[in-house]
């Protein structure tokens, strides 16, 4: 009898939902994929967004809310666009919101930089409800690639008057795999699973993301086997998880799509000598950083490009560290043991950000530079420190896109408001070399562009490009089916199962 009882108990329980735990170090600025320009952000909308097509685990361009691609002509580009896709609030998905997103991206009264990429386009125009033409002045290398920007509801958006401080921004509305249950400050984000997912309904029920300010928190948290999938420092892959660890988790382990760098506010009359950049180069000992940081787990960077990339240039190689011809090129530009050249460097507490700034500080003082530091919650720093451009330098990380495009960085055009040159770099060679990149097709003769850009752009030193370290991801053993990616191991999460508690 109080077998039975049991049994009955059980099935007329409610079965515990799967829930994938994440973290994230800082809060989202907008949970808007046109708006969102931090990591934490696009971390966020990724799963609540979709694009008219995305990459493959190889990293093809397949359709994602487009059904089928293909071009007429080389400037004439139609999309044909599932009629299975719903909005979170039940709303079809149609043509409408194409067209509404691109008008959204090019107006004067949003400050976007991703609106570089779409000022190509001709016209955007709605064959029928769920037809797209797309009409290009010329040809563009990355006519496909600018529509992997996610799409944003019209019938939601069509009559808000200002879309940078609205609501959507922290309660947004998607076609995605996930929508958003709770969002606060400083707090949780909890995502549900959107039931009427157009693939399918993910099998993770629900995901939180961690508060998780400092990298120490996560790791506590990885230990205590509070986090499904974590980051992990290689100190701590190194010398801070045991075989308890290894039994419950595994590395992942491959080269990060990211850069660290040091950046000069070259509006600054203290870095507009080039003396004063070069000076700082080779003051610094890039494989220090690598062995001290990241205990070999990472490479020196060299440029603005991803190794193994067309657009890599291999003959430019990082400088290595010259304290005497550091100081000799100082001491050129007036400065001296009793006039030192002295500045102040801000970065963000998050990651090892600083970290790293404490090691370069040593280093530049043995170049008799004197270099202050500045360290901030991520936030405060990019709301008072980058979006401002109220700083001297910054220490700082960038992601590097499978196919790159310079213009939003390093062609002076993009030091607009919204825009990601905000240190202020400007070089007419590399403008007209990136104008010119944006019209050839030619994979070859791209590449070949692109190398000579990558070149200037390291000789100028707008940027010390630092070190492009390993990503070290531990995963929940429990959770499958988990595969290594080009794109990341999080690419076929929709199809992650996770036994229930």
């Amino acid at each position: 009898m109080k077998t039975l009882l049991l049994i009955l108990i059980f099935c007329l329980s409610p079965m515990i939902a799967s829930t994938l735990h994440l973290s994230i170090s800082a809060n989202p600025s907008r949970i808007n994929p046109i708006l969102s320009t931090d990591a934490t952000s696009s971390q966020i909308t990724q799963w609540i967004f979709n694009a008219l097509v995305t990459y493959d685990k190889d990293a093809n361009i397949i359709p994602e809310l487009a059904k089928r691609y293909y071009f007429v002509d080389e400037t004439t580009l139609i999309f044909e666009l599932r009629d299975d896709v719903k909005w979170s609030d039940g709303e079809p998905f149609t043509a409408k919101d194409v067209l509404f997103t691109y008008e959204t991206i090019i107006s004067p009264k949003i400050f976007t930089p991703y609106s570089s990429g779409f000022m190509h386009v001709l016209h955007v125009k709605i064959l029928d409800p769920y037809t797209i033409e797309v009409k290009y002045k010329y040809p563009y290398f990355k006519a496909l690639e600018i529509w992997m920007m996610e799409v944003l509801p019209e019938h939601s958006l069509r009559l808000e008057s200002d879309l940078m401080r609205s609501k959507f921004n922290q309660s947004p509305l998607g076609t995605g795999s996930y929508t958003l249950e709770a969002f606060a400050t400083s707090k949780n984000i909890v995502l549900k699973a959107n039931a009427n997912y157009f693939i399918h309904k993910p099998n993770l029920d629900q995901i939180i993301f961690h508060y998780l300010p400092d990298r120490s928190s996560e790791f506590l948290m990885l230990k205590s086997k509070k986090l499904d999938v974590g980051m992990l420092t290689p100190l701590q892959l190194e010398r801070q998880i045991d075989e308890d660890f290894r039994k419950n988790y595994a590395i992942y382990e491959d080269i990060a799509h990211t850069y660290s760098y040091m950046g000069f506010n070259l509006k600054s009359e203290k870095f507009k000598d080039a003396r004063v950049r070069e000076a700082l180069s080779l003051a610094i000992d890039r494989e220090e950083l690598v062995d001290i940081l990241y205990f070999g787990h990472g490479k020196v960077c060299t440029g603005p490009f991803m190794p193994g990339t067309g657009a890599f240039n291999q003959n430019v190689k990082a400088p290595k560290q010259d304290i005497a011809k550091a100081k000799a090129l100082l001491k050129e530009a007036g400065y001296d043991e009793n006039h030192p050249f002295e500045f102040e460097l801000s970065t963000s507490a998050s990651g090892s950000g600083s970290y790293s700034a404490q090691i370069l500080q040593h280093q530049l003082k043995r170049a008799g530079v004197v270099m202050k530091l500045r360290i901030m919650e991520w936030q405060a720093f990019l709301n008072t420190v980058i979006l401002p451009r109220n700083f001297e330098a910054v220490l700082m990380g960038w992601s590097l896109g499978l196919k790159p495009d310079a213009y939003s960085i390093w062609h002076s055009e993009s030091q607009r408001k919204g825009g990601f040159n905000f240190v202020g770099y400007h070089n007419e060679k590399v403008d007209a070399l990136i104008k010119k990149a944006e019209k050839t097709v030619n994979q070859e003769k791209f590449d070949a562009l692109y190398r000579e850009i990558f070149a200037h752009i390291v000789a100028d030193n707008p940027y010390l490009f630092l070190v492009i370290p390993n990503s070290i991801a531990a995963v929940n053993k429990e959770i499958s089916p988990v595969s290594t990616s080009l794109i990341g191991i999080m690419h076929n999460a929709v199809d992650w199962i996770k036994p229930e508690i």
